[in-house]
């Protein structure tokens, strides 16, 4: 059984999912397909729930105005007759009557997660009502009524795979069963999310649940490319990765792939192939357990980054230091990227500052305190590249035009980093793609 994922931009318009149900057709065998909302959606969403939060409810409701016409023009072109055009427009009044009623309430965090969760059930809807103009068979199998996460925010794999194959396995003289991607039930019952870019996530958690011969990733690009092809001018895709490289990559900025997505994949060893619904004669980059040949496979870029050093003579001799530091941050949940230890010093990066302030506050406990914002990390990815020769030569070599304020190799078998001024991202992205790669 294959999991076939489609992201916003591959059902952004009517014509592209209409070559989704082409291409979820003509493919062999039984096959779930995971939908994310329409591109622009979730954004829209966002800001309807960040007006009604400050109370601007006028500015959400002309917001909604504006999302509902988007709908109605979209199913117009959509189905192509007056019952399956009436059925459509049955199905966005239904929604935005949810909606409304949402935005009418006690706008709370609950109601706004329940918000954010239209967009994946619209656009199933929408996709699935589709194939039935189109006499297509195929079920409409809600993810919350298997899709979960604990109280501390994590899928519950084991239970989503004993809800899941079940209704999996009734549904046996059907081959196409469509479920939302990134909307869940937390511990409570709510509906709740898996973040933004959490379809990828779904649709590897699903994978992993049913045990599928192979997890599919559509977007709009053929495959993983070797570096940010919104930043270089000349990127190519790879064929071939391993999960731990395309972790790497993911989690370092490779925004083709959600973060999170190979965990799962990874644990049961089911292959994840990404796609490109534009091209989808692409070979696109298949990910497995499998290493393949080559020092260097691609080089992604993380920013948004903050560094902080503390300096501390009471360091030196001193055990049980770098656990109080480590613990500030448990303490206010904001994970560390990067870290590098001196004899009086110890400098590491975060992703996230909400806390910064009071982050800071704690560590001045233990020393003084330096903060650089606006960082970048780069991380490059190869398979076991910190075990070949001349990679940091190679690296520094490419580089030697830019200032680089931290280094982390050894940490990962397969990940080189480095920490520099966000400045000089597009500089150090290129100077890698020719010095690496030898592509200008």
């Amino acid at each position: 059984m294959l999991v076939m994922k489609f992201g916003g931009t591959s059902v952004g318009k009517p014509e592209r999912m209409k070559k989704i149900a082409n291409l979820v057709t003509s493919t062999p065998g039984k096959k779930i397909v995971v939908l994310s909302a329409l591109s622009g959606t979730t954004n829209a969403l966002v800001s309807i729930g960040d007006n009604l939060t400050a109370g601007r409810a006028a500015k959400a409701e002309e917001e909604i105005v504006a999302l509902e016409k988007h709908y109605h023009a979209f199913i117009k072109d959509l189905y192509e007759s007056e019952a399956f055009h009436a059925i459509g427009q049955e199905i966005v009044s239904r929604y935005f009557i949810l909606i409304r009623l949402l935005a009418a309430g006690q706008f709370d965090v609950k109601s706004y997660r329940e918000l954010l969760a239209q967009g994946e059930l619209i656009s199933t809807e929408l996709f699935y009502q589709h194939l039935q103009e189109r006499k297509i068979s195929s079920r409409l199998l809600p993810a919350l009524h298997f899709m979960s996460i604990d109280e501390n925010e994590e899928p519950e794999l084991e239970k989503i795979s004993q809800r899941l194959k079940p209704l999996v396995t009734s549904l046996t003289n059907i081959d196409i069963i469509i479920t939302q991607g990134y909307i869940c039930r937390n511990h409570r019952n709510e509906i709740d999310n898996l973040k933004r870019g959490g379809s990828d996530y779904t649709a590897s958690l699903v994978g992993a649940a049913i045990r599928a011969d192979e997890i599919q990733i559509w977007t709009d690009i053929d495959g993983m490319h070797n570096n940010d092809p919104r930043i270089v001018k000349k990127t190519v895709p790879i064929s071939e990765l391993t999960f731990d490289e395309a972790s790497e990559l993911a989690y370092f900025g490779a925004k083709i792939l959600h973060p999170s997505t190979i965990v799962p994949a990874q644990k049961y060893n089911v292959p994840v192939r990404l796609k490109n619904t534009m091209d989808e004669k692409a070979p696109g980059t298949i990910i497995t357990s499998k290493g393949t040949e080559g020092t260097f496979k691609a080089v992604a870029v993380k920013d948004g980054i903050t560094a902080i050093k503390i300096k501390s003579s009471r360091m030196l001799m001193a055990y049980g230091f770098l656990r109080r530091v480590f613990e500030v941050f448990e303490n206010y949940k904001t994970p560390i990227d990067m870290i590098t230890t001196s004899e009086i010093a110890v400098g590491l990066t975060i992703d996230n500052d909400a806390n910064l302030s009071s982050i800071e506050n704690e560590l001045k406990k233990f020393g003084s305190i330096e903060v650089d914002k606006d960082q970048a990390i780069i991380c490059i990815v190869g398979n076991k590249i910190v075990d070949q020769k001349g990679v940091l030569e190679k690296v520094f070599a490419s580089l030697k035009e830019i200032p680089v304020s931290m280094v982390s190799s050894g940490g990962s078998a397969n990940n080189v980093s480095v920490l520099i001024d966000k400045q000089y991202k597009e500089k150090a992205l290129n100077a890698l793609n020719e010095g690496l790669f030898g592509l200008k």
